[in-house]
């Protein structure tokens, strides 16, 4: 017997697959799936059959067959914010940006490249967002970057939202090359004006021979500037850059030539992840993850038990729980998942007071151990009301906040239901550094539910009319209920939050598995430390 089996007991299954509420479940979240699928499908679509054929015809390989081209055989790649724009004014979905993390050479690298086929690769504000994220990503899981580049810059009816923000990019380069994570820039088309310094500022840059041109101002901006004539080649062609200027460190053939230059380049770094895990020999679960879409309700007010999430997701289906009869509306344990340890911490209902301190505790040993942790939401918030503000909610929530915001060891966030409130903040949200943060298609993310707001709208302007004196109007009150419960519902859905980058993804729930798994080994490449200091904790 393995020392994680001895030591952990396996979770064991109450759920019925064969009964009413499962198959309802199934459904719904079967429904769910369709947009996200639908808009998964548009963002791999690029510029559509008519780019995409104009793209080929002039001999260029497609941004995700140059991906496809670089990744090893059987390698996985996971696809980073693809949702990013997604039916967001005048943005395409990816946001004309294909991001995610695959092996090369067999080493996890950061891949970036543009989808040249939208808008000739030109950079939106949603581009530059998506971009920063991911280059967060490269740099706080310290990963090799790699740039497949092909942009005509920035889309420059836009640039009063791009060029400050923007200008984040290249200080993301230089601070990579000096925190010794090296950057490949292949150049595979026009690299202008800002876009020139990508491949300038990159660790290694390798220019595809008769289609990298790479300037700070093009023949006619140049011709209008000083009056010179100049072509494309003699200004910024690859060959020049390989034998004159010297911004080119290989000059490729052809594309497939550049990607196998990439691919060299990566083999020859010798690169050592830094963080080590025990070695574990990796079990699947005891249970079927496709069960995992009949255990969820899309109706964030309907309650389950996350540990049946976890006998899907974890090795063995093992769990060792940690305080099981205290706090119980925060399940906190340890498992391992793919062989990598983790602390868990899975909401089973609304925050009380108990259940913060259990969380910040919790979060507290795991940095002691310098174990990862993974945070699975499913939160409508704190509790409120009089007994529970006299017992210490907000100084008890501060708590696990504090826990929350200071931990160092790598985080990784699920979001499978509700995020409302500051169960948001204390559940590792967004604006709290997870490593990575993936949704679920049943994932509903606001301030309070649709209709909680128009509750409190509806107490708020009684309210108002008594102290008025005044009679209130009940159909513009009905109206402006209906109105702000249609706008929380639109605003507070997986897509919407996806397309804002408020996450990294909206995942299927049967790959949770894979992709928390993909995410840990790429953590695991920057030592993994925790820590013991803290802010002040209020008693």
């Amino acid at each position: 017997m393995r020392a994680n089996e001895q030591a952990y007991p396996q979770l064991s299954s109450l759920l019925d697959t064969r009964g009413p509420t499962f198959e309802a479940n199934r459904a719904a979240n079967l429904k769910l799936l369709e947009p996200v699928t639908a808009a998964l499908e548009k963002a791999r679509a690029g510029g559509g059959p008519k780019y995409n054929d104009r793209h080929r015809g002039r001999g260029k390989l497609l941004p995700r067959e140059r991906i496809e081209l670089l990744l090893d055989r059987d390698s996985y790649f996971l696809e980073l914010a693809p949702f990013a724009g997604h039916e967001v004014d005048h943005h395409t979905t990816g946001a004309a940006v294909i991001g995610g993390i695959g092996l090369v050479s067999g080493v996890e690298c950061l891949i970036i490249a543009n989808e040249s086929t939208v808008k000739g690769g030109s950079m939106s504000e949603l581009s530059v967002v998506k971009s920063r994220r991911l280059a967060e990503i490269g740099m706080s899981n310290r990963l090799p970057t790699i740039n497949l580049t092909e942009s005509g810059g920035a889309d420059l009816p836009n640039q009063d939202k791009i060029f400050v923000p923007g200008g984040a990019g290249f200080r993301d380069l230089t601070r990579s090359s000096e925190q010794r994570m090296p950057t490949v820039t292949v150049v595979f088309g026009s690299s202008t004006a800002g876009g020139a310094y990508v491949p300038g500022m990159s660790d290694y840059a390798i220019f595809v021979k008769n289609q990298a041109t790479v300037y700070l101002g093009g023949p006619p901006l140049v011709k209008m500037a000083t009056g010179e004539e100049v072509d494309d080649e003699s200004l910024g062609g690859a060959t020049m850059h390989s034998t004159v200027s010297g911004v080119s460190d290989y000059l490729a053939e052809d594309e497939r030539d550049a990607l196998r230059l990439a691919r060299e380049v990566i083999a020859h770094l010798d690169w050592r992840k830094q963080g080590h895990a025990l070695p574990r020999v990796v079990e699947p679960p005891k249970f079927d993850a496709e069960e995992l879409l009949g255990i969820v309700t899309p109706d964030p007010r309907v309650p389950y038990d996350p540990r049946e999430v976890l006998a899907r997701l974890v090795d063995g289906s093992r769990f060792s729980e940690f305080k099981p009869l205290y706090g119980n509306t925060l399940v906190c344990g340890w498992a391992h998942l793919h062989g990598f340890p983790i602390g868990i911490l899975a909401n089973h209902g609304i925050l009380f007071s108990e259940s913060a301190n259990k969380g910040a505790q919790f979060i507290a040993l795991c940095n002691q151990s310098n174990i990862p942790l993974l945070f699975l939401q499913n939160i409508t918030g704190f509790m409120v009301g009089k007994r529970y503000e006299q017992g210490g909610i907000i100084k008890n929530g501060a708590k696990l906040i504090n826990a929350v915001s200071n931990s160092t060891v790598p985080a990784i966030t699920i979001m499978m239901g509700a995020s409302y409130g500051a169960g948001n903040y204390a559940m590792m949200g967004r604006a709290y550094e997870p490593r990575f943060l993936f949704t679920w298609p049943m994932h509903r993310i606001a301030v309070m539910g649709g209709k909680q707001m128009a509750g409190v709208l509806d107490i708020i302007q009684r309210n108002a009319a008594t102290k008025r004196g005044e009679a209130v109007d009940e159909e513009t009150l009905s109206g402006m209920k209906q109105l702000i419960e249609y706008q929380i519902d639109q605003q507070s859905t997986a897509l919407y939050s996806s397309a804002r980058l408020w996450d990294d993804g909206i995942i299927d729930p049967r790959d949770t598995r894979t992709v928390v798994a993909i995410a840990l080994s790429a953590a695991y490449s920057r030592p993994v430390e925790g820590t013991t200091s803290w802010g002040v904790f209020r008693h």
